[in-house]
């Protein structure tokens, strides 16, 4: 099965909430702070180093799978590089205020089969990554693999799930969780979008 980012691993367009700093711009920060080199960072994680100068450059957004070997390359979390967030005990997103997130193709009106909506970007120092996911019909099928575990509970529609050579349809109120060290595949099983709780754990210091 070839690699891929799935949609939980993939964060085009992913603009960072709270502080001005842009995710390129703190990824180089990071980088800068602990005096590494671009070809020291691609020797860590296995991102070619033209994809590492596009993602400092702000020209590439990588996908959270990314983010990961990036953070654990760096020794942060890799949250910080989405959002910052507040160093408080507590954060509330309300209906309809998560931050959206699509993700794009080549051409800005072609979607991947999903878009979502992050639920704690103001939360400092989090040691998880919760979505509400929309899948949208697709006949795509990208495998990933990272760091980490992913837990995901159907609210609507029906959902196809595989991880390694094992397959599930899951309905409304199925639960699955997972090591998303396995490669997996998430994708809506119909023609008609389904909607998901989906949190990731990227197994992060």
């Amino acid at each position: 099965m070839k690699k891929h980012e799935d949609f939980l691993t993939d964060a085009s367009r992913l603009a960072p909430a709270g502080g001005k700093e842009a995710l390129g711009e703190r990824i180089r920060s990071a980088r800068e702070m602990r005096g590494l080199t671009l070809e020291d960072i691609s020797s860590r994680t296995g991102i070619d180093v033209a994809t590492l100068k596009g993602i400092e450059s702000s020209e590439i957004t990588p996908p959270l799978g990314q983010l990961i070997r990036l953070g654990k390359a760096l020794d942060m979390k890799m949250g910080y590089f989405i959002s910052p967030g507040v160093d408080k005990p507590m954060t509330v997103v309300r209906k309809d205020q998560g931050k959206a997130v699509a993700r794009y193709g080549k051409k800005k009106s072609q979607q991947y089969g999903y878009s979502y909506e992050s639920l704690a970007p103001e939360k400092a120092d989090r040691m998880m990554e919760p979505f509400i996911v929309t899948l949208l019909p697709t006949d795509a099928e990208e495998f990933s693999s990272h760091d980490g575990q992913e837990f995901i509970f159907v609210l609507e529609g029906e959902m196809k799930v595989q991880v390694g050579d094992k397959v599930e349809f899951l309905k409304p109120g199925d639960a699955v969780y997972y090591d998303s060290t396995q490669p997996h595949l998430v994708k809506s099983a119909t023609k008609t979008q389904a909607r998901i709780l989906a949190v990731l754990y990227t197994g992060a210091k």
